[in-house]
């Protein structure tokens, strides 16, 4: 078996740490039952690009147990838990290509190890495999029945390519369902980024002016959770009905250019280009944070920020850069613009990733179950699976809800009632 990481011998300890947030993750649990059974990926080759935690490597053991040959890589530099890889390798017999840290060449090795593989389903989390098969590797095109992702970014490059007709297998959004961006996009991501924060800081949130970029799930959760520390919230927006949501929400809401003068600590997580410019970094405080949230590390402007610089950033703790500029400020970059909350952090809590990986499960299974008829588009997952999602969520939480009675039903349906 090939694999690429950074020590097998440190499988013991990421074996324990998928055991403890498998507890956390009934529904995927019961997904891994039916599985286990009905072996609906029999014969098949599923690439995974996610993030290797603890709660991906839960949803992998999944889908080997429902028949797959499964491989992974790393969708993110910085992201991976060297521990759960090895596990994967060791204890699971899962290859894997993934090193926290790596570099750039090594990660866009890694994405080629995947399409090596000749997957018939892709899970993506960002679309570089998605992207990289279309533009580099179309000899694997004919094996794929399609593919999933995981994250808004992805969607946005996914639905380009689709609208410019260059999208040549189905591929579904799981972002785009409710029991994933309502709850892991705004709770996961809220806490998970403020304590990627405080882990790379030990800074005190409590009266920091935090500016949060953007008012989507994900941004939302960051203000939700950075108020809830006590932090005096700035929100910052481009569009109008989110701007007025924000407001409404309590929060101050003012261009970048205003807010930059006055932040303590700035978070993005847009999914676009340049966030936090040059512009920006002319005015910021003596002292303040840049972190960012979103997929790619390209919401802080860094070719700005060091030409801005009078010499290389200085680590200054294992997840922070510090970039003098040439009047003597000191800015200081998280997690090398990276996602901060895998970065400095261990990313979602498996509760709420318990949902989001479900819907990737039984995605997967339904482009198994419907490859015959899908269209190379962008879907969404059907929404009696969301609800099939949360009423197992529900049910291990042990909170039950009401169900309409037949009259109920007759009178939602029916258009001749009424005052």
């Amino acid at each position: 078996m090939e694999y690429d990481i950074k020590n097998v011998d440190l499988a013991p300890g990421g074996r324990h740490r998928i055991e403890w947030a498998s507890q956390e993750m009934p529904v995927l649990k019961g997904i891994y039952d039916e599985f286990k059974g009905a072996r609906p990926f029999a014969g098949l080759r599923i690439g995974g690009c996610m993030h290797v935690t603890t709660e991906t490597a839960n949803l992998m053991v999944a889908l080997q147990a429902g028949g797959a040959d499964v491989v992974l890589c790393a969708s993110n530099p910085l992201s991976t838990q060297d521990d759960v890889a090895a596990s994967l390798v060791s204890h699971f017999e899962i290859p894997v290509f993934a090193i926290k840290g790596e570099d750039n060449p090594t990660y866009h090795r890694h994405i080629q190890a995947i399409i090596d593989h000749k997957p018939h389903i892709i899970m993506d989390d960002g679309s570089d495999v998605t992207s990289t098969i279309h533009k580099e590797r179309r000899d694997v095109m004919s094996n794929i029945i399609g593919g999933t992702e995981e994250t808004t970014t992805g969607i946005i490059r996914l639905r380009a390519m689709a609208k410019d007709g260059a999208l040549e297998f189905p591929m579904i959004a799981v972002n785009d369902a409710l029991t994933k961006h309502m709850f892991d996009n705004r709770y996961g991501t809220g806490q998970s980024t403020m304590d990627g924060i405080v882990r790379a800081t030990n800074y005190l949130i409590a009266g920091k002016n935090v500016v949060v970029a953007g008012y989507g799930w994900c941004s939302r959760g960051i203000a939700m959770r950075a108020r809830g520390l006590g932090g005096i919230v700035i929100v910052t927006e481009v569009d109008p009905l989110k701007a007025l949501e924000a407001v409404m929400d309590g929060f101050q809401v003012m261009p970048m250019a205003q807010a930059a003068p006055i932040g303590d600590i700035f978070v993005s997580a847009t999914g676009n280009i340049n966030v936090f410019d040059r512009h920006h970094f002319e005015v910021m405080k003596d002292g303040a944070l840049l972190a960012n949230s979103g997929h790619f590390d390209v919401e802080v402007n860094k070719v700005a920020l060091r030409e801005l610089s009078v010499d290389d950033p200085k680590r200054v703790r294992p997840f922070v850069e510090q970039y003098t500029l040439k009047d003597g400020r000191k800015l200081n970059l998280l997690g090398e613009g990276r996602l901060i909350n895998l970065a400095a952090a261990e990313g979602h809590p498996a509760s709420v990733m318990d949902m989001s990986f479900a819907g990737q499960a039984l995605a997967a299974k339904y482009l198994v179950d419907n490859k015959d008829s899908l269209e190379n588009k962008v879907y969404t997952i059907p929404e009696e699976v969301d609800q099939q999602i949360a009423r197992i969520k529900l049910h291990s939480m042990g909170i039950h809800i009401d169900t309409l009675t037949p009259r109920q039903v007759q009178y939602l349906n029916s258009w001749q009632e009424g005052t």
